[in-house]
């Protein structure tokens, strides 16, 4: 199954770079587009109160209509700041441990100082759910070998390699705060520099995403995360090469009407991935 995802998924980013040939300001504003979409999801899936519309707002400096708490403000501009950060720098630069530091001082800077900018340290032990993270005096050296493990496996699929790459951070949790959001913004670093587009993890994909934890705890397998990665990369590119095509982009729902089929139907091979849809705006959308 994973190396039939990742056979669509050299075939969308060939067909993505074909058509993306010259098309450099469509595409910067297609990604400035998505930066309230991706901060939303995954402060959302850390249990944020803030929408989607909310956060949009924030990241335009508009007011919004009810009282949040200063720290939902900064997670939210903290972690646009880092999503831009990375668009621009991850071609240029090499994931290292003092990139992965100094992501965590814009994500966490004003919110808790005190933790911003390094690793756990001695005594500092974090609980997600039923697992440790791992000791604080093990925690560079783990990182190195996880970095290491991926360098080292450029021959596998990229979904496979990004998956095991994403449950191993996770599981060293190596902040006192901040790792799940710094560990899919990595996610985004490495597909960049592979020549992939970014990835969005949804929020309501959130019960999917923890069981992949478990599964990664229980067995080692990395088979669910595979899956969530490689379906939210083929609904990235499906979503730009629709917009660079210039297709009409319709709802699922309108699409439905219009080919006079079962919305419910499409809704169910949306998310498999098995026809040409894309999330964006908390909605599935296709082009025609």
């Amino acid at each position: 199954m994973t190396q039939h995802i990742q056979n669509r998924i050299q075939a969308l980013q060939s067909q993505y770079h074909r058509v993306a040939i010259n098309r450099e300001a469509l595409l910067k504003l297609l990604y400035e587009t998505e930066v309230a979409e991706q901060v939303y999801n995954s402060n959302a899936i850390e249990n944020s109160t803030l929408s989607l519309e909310e956060t949009d707002k924030i990241l335009q400096q508009i007011n919004l209509d009810r009282f949040i708490s200063e720290r939902e403000l900064f997670e939210a501009k903290n972690l646009a700041r880092v999503v831009n950060y990375i668009h621009s720098k991850a071609h240029q630069t090499e994931l290292s441990l003092d990139m992965m530091l100094l992501l965590h001082k814009m994500l966490i800077s004003n919110i808790r100082d005190d933790i911003a900018g390094r690793f756990r340290q001695d005594g500092e032990w974090v609980r997600v759910g039923n697992h440790i993270g791992a000791d604080p005096l093990q925690i560079r050296g783990l990182l190195q070998d996880m970095i290491a493990t991926y360098k080292s496996g450029g021959h596998q699929p990229v979904i496979e390699r990004i998956a095991r790459f994403h449950l191993t951070f996770e599981y060293i949790h190596p902040f006192v705060d901040g790792n799940g959001r710094i560990g899919r913004v990595l996610n985004n670093y490495l597909l960049i520099r592979e020549g992939h587009v970014p990835i969005n993890i949804k929020f309501i994909d959130r019960s999917e995403y923890y069981d992949a934890f478990q599964q990664f705890d229980k067995s080692g397998s990395t088979q669910i995360m595979e899956g969530i990665v490689g379906r939210a990369l083929a609904s990235s590119y499906h979503k730009r090469i629709a917009y660079l095509e210039s297709r009409k982009i319709i709802t699922l729902k309108e699409y439905a009407k219009t080919k006079k089929l079962s919305h419910s139907n499409l809704l169910n091979k949306a998310n498999r991935q098995t026809i040409p849809a894309f999330w964006e705006k908390g909605q599935w959308r296709i082009g025609l």
